[in-house]
């Protein structure tokens, strides 16, 4: 099982998520071959958007490329017409990481979240962080820049991460975690839990910023195994329900990206205030994936807009309110 997992890892860095960004209109299912027109994106408002504009950093790879993009997953827009000003990071951006080798915005796999907030570098990699205030994707934002530092933080992994070993059930490993600083290496359903057990640690330390947790979207059923597949399921889940149970601070949230591309009926959004999560209507592998490619199609990334962006409102009302 390690071995076709670390087969699995490589021949998906090579199919985009550890490279440049695929077309991101490519035609899966549902999509118009080669459309460059920006789609409509009808979100609806479920919680009044900030009144001022909100400076949000988004750190992420190719998927986050994409569901950005104005012709692709249209999330950029939808975001600066909720008043968010929007700035990003991607590969080679940053700080050097001396543990990965390399600029820190190449690594965004579950392991090296431990990096970015709790390694060696973590300071001076958060501080550039809070300070972003530029583009590394295309996608239109809002103007001008309001100032200040980035009061949401939102960080996601790459498809990869959804092929998890172990069982569903498994509890956080605590003490010493091989998947921290690791990126792929060692990625376990008890130790992804304890990486993010151990974020808690930096967030309940800068309550003065609001950290969204989005889940890595879901492999093709030909890209993983039916038990690795359940295992994303279980983990996503859990970050979901589980994780910030016994948290006392209202400044980090989840939205669980994986599972609103798992099926139609599976969402993630609000309706009539509250937030809705269903799970059980789908497989637990992509139903959006370009042909042949794990990458989200554009329809994925608009449903996950829509979903998202009165999520993302909710989300900062609460941690307003809270915090």
């Amino acid at each position: 099982m390690k071995r076709f997992s670390a087969i699995l890892a490589a021949a998906l860095l090579l199919t985009g998520c550890g490279s440049s960004s695929p077309d991101t209109t490519a035609n899966g299912p549902g999509d118009e071959p080669g459309s460059t027109t920006p789609p409509t994106i009808h979100v609806d408002p479920g919680v009044d958007a900030p009144d001022q504009p909100v400076k949000l950093v988004f750190i992420h790879h190719s998927t986050g490329e994409a569901w950005l993009a104005d012709e692709s997953g249209g999330l950029g827009l939808a975001l600066a017409d909720s008043n968010y000003f929007v700035s990003d990071t991607n590969y080679g951006w940053g700080p050097e990481d001396p543990q990965r080798g390399g600029a820190i915005g190449d690594f965004t796999d579950i392991g090296d979240w431990w990096s970015w907030f709790l390694g060696p570098s973590s300071d001076e990699i958060m501080r550039v962080v809070y300070a972003e205030s530029g583009q590394n994707s295309s996608y239109s934002r809002r103007a001008p820049d309001p100032g200040g530092a980035n009061q949401i933080v939102m960080f996601k992994s790459c498809f990869p991460n959804s092929h998890i070993e172990g069982a569903p059930g498994d509890p956080p490993t605590t003490g010493h975690n091989p998947l921290e600083g690791a990126g792929l290496d060692g990625l376990t359903v008890a130790n992804a839990k304890g990486v993010y057990v151990d974020l808690l640690e930096y967030f309940g330390a800068h309550t003065d910023t609001l950290f969204v947790v989005i889940s890595a979207p879901p492999l093709l059923a030909s890209d993983t195994s039916p038990e690795a597949a359940a295992n994303a399921r279980a983990f996503n889940v859990w970050l979901v329900e589980d994780w910030l149970a016994d948290y006392p601070h209202a400044n980090v949230a989840v939205f669980d990206f994986y599972n609103v591309l798992t099926a139609d009926g599976n969402h993630h959004r609000v309706v009539d205030g509250q937030i809705e999560y269903v799970t059980d209507q789908g497989s637990n592998t992509s139903a959006y994936a370009i042909d042949g490619d794990s990458h989200p199609t554009a329809t994925g990334g608009q449903k996950a807009t829509e979903e998202f962006v009165p999520v993302l409102n909710l989300f900062y009302e609460r941690w307003r309110e809270g915090d």
